[in-house]
């Protein structure tokens, strides 16, 4: 047959197909006229769709002759309509059994929308995104979406390997409260103690929560601890589950990066391989069970072999092989015509293996010249040494289930939620130096876990005759934690030659000892009020307070006030004053072990002992307490005609007795010296309410839609403007004048490094019928970091540049190819002996890894 032949009827429906395509622009409103944001506009019969904006404005290149659309949202009806017209103006009747409202996290207030919040919240429709960018898992996908949001890959960083660091503002990871449907979600049990951020942190794993589950997630930039409770002193991230029902959607990705500066340059590695499926079922009037399965493999990538400016650096260095699968489920299932029940949650299970520093064969020549064997390897197990890999298998789920409905004028929810983190640490290709050449090789090495139970009462009621509206809605919750932590096996910590001067344990990473066992619990209450009142129109003002009792530390209150002033239907002023705080997790008061670093090339034993530790009570150093913040935000928000929006808003956060991990003390120290010797370790470092800091910082917005030929361009600049400061350092009386270690200038900078001063983004999406294509700007600002050098590593700005094209092959399945950071820019390099993690840089700015170069087919039925 002639190929030839082949061409034409993919030819002719491509030319029909864009016949028949035209653009539809419309705005989709509730029955009270207000704009619904992300609401869902889907032609039907096809995979074609987009969300609508913060409008609720939308503009859809059609794919059919006579195209109608079903327009459905969160707490509405859902609506078909036919396309026609200049302009679609839909609006979405209140569903009397879908009782959520338009809730925005930020407001307890049903049907408050993000353009009426006095804070600023962004909405970040997840299908669209991901339908055109390399990155797939949720925290990639926001580090290049949401400027304030900072997310990176951590390298030779222990278990931070594994899970994934991020922070909202620059402010640390276990300072922004990850909710997933409104419930507030449990944190790894996972403590970071190396990589450039969140550094002596806990926080959530947003990557157990598969993207291709999310349909929308909601960050709101502002403090919210008087809303919410702990951890929320930077702000929420609100994930919010499919609600979709009677459609199958299927996605395949695989991507590769392409080094620059591999000996073998052209050859790719790391690949990423991800599928997933995504379907729902309607139940009774209103009700829906959506599911996802979702299965991601991560190959190592090798950047050891990077020309370095000198020195000697490990030979396994990149990113940590991975492999994940996560199953989610969504339900709503009426009871009634006003109370349903719900049950939402799933599990992730990852499998990881990271390399650790390479035990040399030996560690230099003695005066005669002669090799000095390292006596952390073994030449007849090692012959030219070796390269420890730290597996970890992490087991993280999260179930909740409730009840909602309205009683009378009120709407009250009440739900139970229980999560659980487990992380369980292995050795392979390793020694136990002490056992010599009878020494396995495959270690057990113990690991700790977190646990969470959280009850929670919500109850809310509009007044709609007060003024112009009020709100009133009152709660509580109960929450019980658990933490504990396991040993490995004995031959993982064990040192069978005492004395000898060889290290015991399994090297790259020693096993948890018994000592180090542990099983520690506690409770909190905590009760709040809010209310929102709609003085005017065009004014609003919100009050909110929140008391909660701790029982390993006692009581704290909080309060947050907040306004917007409408000043035109085009413009508005909106500011809120919060105090927050964040309790220690139990991880940070109870984790203690012996690790192994680094040090210019040198192989260190470093104690963290637990806080009421003996170490720790013998320097002083005193039960971890609160941190407490003060924030403030002015900004605004408006609209220049219909196409073009913008806002802007500045921030001032304060934070007070932050809890960090301290420098390291060495065993030389005239003060716990003695101790730390007896112990057989090199360094000790703590857990402290070490110091206070204040960050100053602008986020801006400006997005514009205009018609380009018969195409449609839209166009985001987004940009965070961040600076963070170390106001004091509260030393302990004991270690009075060592403020230099205790928080001296190199732990404070990699503070600093939860956020470079600047990201600026600026995305341009166009579309024309079948085609799609998006160019994507991220400038990276300077990051500075002192690591085993006095001399400073000053990380240049970067500009990443992210390419995509997209192509619908037919209505219900699409293709699209891309690259990330397409022209291969990088961090500067610095002398792999010098930086934490050993390698030619730290994990900083937009990683550095090299190019991307990616492929998804995305089917919709």
């Amino acid at each position: 047959m002639n190929k030839k032949l082949l061409i034409v009827p993919f030819v002719l429906a491509s030319s029909a197909a864009w016949a028949q395509s035209q653009s539809l622009a419309g705005q989709v409103l509730d029955d009270a006229g207000r704009p619904v944001i992300g609401a869902t506009v889907v032609e039907k019969g096809t995979n074609n769709g987009i969300g609508t904006d913060a409008n609720g404005r939308f503009v859809l290149r059609a794919r059919t002759a006579q195209p109608r659309l079903v327009v459905s949202a969160l707490g509405y009806t859902t609506q078909e309509v036919a396309a026609s017209g200049a302009s679609i103006a839909v609006r979405l009747a209140t569903s009397s059994t879908a009782l959520e409202g338009v809730q925005v996290v930020g407001s307890r207030s049903l049907n408050r929308s993000v353009t009426d919040s006095p804070s600023p919240v962004d909405i970040i429709d997840v299908r669209q995104v991901t339908a055109k960018t390399g990155q797939l898992d949720v925290n990639q996908l926001l580090q290049f979406v949401a400027p304030s949001f900072n997310s990176n890959r951590q390298t030779g960083a222990d278990g931070a390997d594994h899970v994934d660091p991020a922070s909202l503002r620059g402010l640390g990871p276990d300072q922004t409260l990850v909710l997933v449907n409104g419930k507030r979600w449990h944190q790894s049990s996972l403590v970071n103690l190396f990589g450039s951020r969140g550094r002596g942190n806990t926080g959530t794993d947003l990557n157990t929560i598969p993207a291709a589950s999310i349909e929308r997630i909601e960050i709101l930039r502002d403090g919210a601890s008087a809303q919410y409770g702990s951890d929320a002193i930077a702000g929420v991230i609100n994930i919010v589950l499919k609600t979709s029902t009677k459609e199958l959607t299927a996605n395949v990705n695989y991507g590769a990066y392409q080094a620059k500066y591999r000996f073998d340059d052209q050859k790719l590695d790391g690949g990423n391989f991800n599928a997933n499926l995504n379907y729902g079922l309607p139940v009774g009037k209103g009700g829906f069970v959506n599911a996802t399965v979702d299965f991601n493999q991560r190959e190592h990538t090798q950047r050891a072999n990077v020309p370095a400016p000198d020195g000697i650096q490990r030979r396994q260095y990149g990113d940590p092989r991975v492999f994940n699968t996560s199953v989610y489920v969504n339900s709503k299932l009426p009871l009634s015509e006003k109370v349903y029940a719900y049950v939402f949650g799933g599990f992730n299970a990852r499998r990881g293996e990271a390399y650790a520093y390479t035990r040399f064969p030996t560690i230099g020549k003695d005066s005669l010249g002669h090799d000095i064997p390292n006596p952390r390897s073994n030449a007849t197990l090692y012959p030219d040494g070796f390269d420890p890999v730290i597996t970890s298998n992490v087991f993280d789920g999260h179930g909740v289930t409730g009840v909602r409905g309205t009683f009378g004028p009120w709407d009250m929810d009440l739900s139970n939620g229980f999560g659980s983190n487990r992380f369980h640490y292995g050795l392979n290709n390793s020694l136990n130096a002490t056992l010599g050449v009878k020494s396995p090789t495959i270690f057990d090495a113990g690991g700790f876990q977190l646990q969470q139970d959280v009850v929670d009462l919500n109850v809310s009621r509009n007044f709609k005759t007060v003024a112009q509206g009020l709100n009133l809605a009152f709660g509580g919750e109960l929450r019980r934690e658990w933490y504990q932590i396991f040993a490995g096996e004995p031959a993982s910590y064990t040192n069978y030659q005492p004395g000898s001067g060889i290290p015991g344990g399994s090297q790259g990473f020693p096993g948890f000892q018994p000592r180090n066992e542990l099983h520690a619990s506690r409770n909190n209450v905590g009760v709040y009020a809010d209310a929102e009142l709609d003085v005017t129109k065009a004014f609003l003002v919100e009050g909110a307070v929140r008391y909660e009792h701790y029982s390993d530390f006692g009581s704290n209150v909080t309060g947050k006030l907040a306004t917007r002033l409408k000043l035109s239907d085009n413009f508005a002023l909106r500011g809120t004053l919060s105090t927050g705080f964040r309790a220690p997790s139990l991880a940070q008061i109870n984790f203690n072990t012996v690790f192994t670093n680094v040090v210019g090339g040198v192989p260190i034993d470093v104690l963290i002992d637990r806080n009421n530790g003996p170490v720790t009570r013998a320097v002083g150093i005193p039960p971890l307490t609160r941190e407490l913040s003060r924030s403030a935000s002015v900004g605004f928000t408006g609209r220049i005609g219909s196409v073009l929006s913008f806002t802007v808003d500045g921030y001032y956060i304060h934070i007070q007795d932050r809890i960090v991990l301290t420098g390291a003390f060495p065993n030389d120290d005239n003060i716990i010296g003695p101790t730390l010797t007896a112990l057989n370790v090199g360094q000790a470092q703590f857990f402290a309410n070490a110091a206070s800091t204040s960050t100053f910082g602008l986020d801006a917005v400006v997005a514009n839609t205009l018609g380009v030929g018969t195409g449609r361009l839209t166009t985001t600049l987004a940009a965070n403007l961040n600076r963070l400061n170390v106001t004091s350092v509260q030393t302990t009386p004991l270690l009075a004048g060592k403020e230099d270690i205790f928080f001296g200038q190199r732990e404070q900078a990699f503070v600093k490094a939860s956020a470079p001063p600047y990201k600026i983004n600026l995305t341009g999406d166009y579309n024309l019928g079948r085609f799609g294509a998006l160019l994507r700007f991220v400038y990276f600002g300077p990051v500075d970091l002192y690591d085993y050098t006095p001399e400073l590593n000053h990380y240049h700005p970067r500009l990443t540049t992210d390419v995509a094209l997209s192509y619908a092959l037919t209505n219900q399945l699409s293709l699209s190819v891309g690259s990330s950071n397409v022209f291969n820019k990088y961090p500067d390099f610095f002398n792999p002996q010098a930086t934490e993690t050993g390698g030619a840089w730290d994990p900083v700015q937009m990683g550095s890894n090299g190019r991307f170069l990616f492929a998804k087919l995305q089917a919709r039925f």
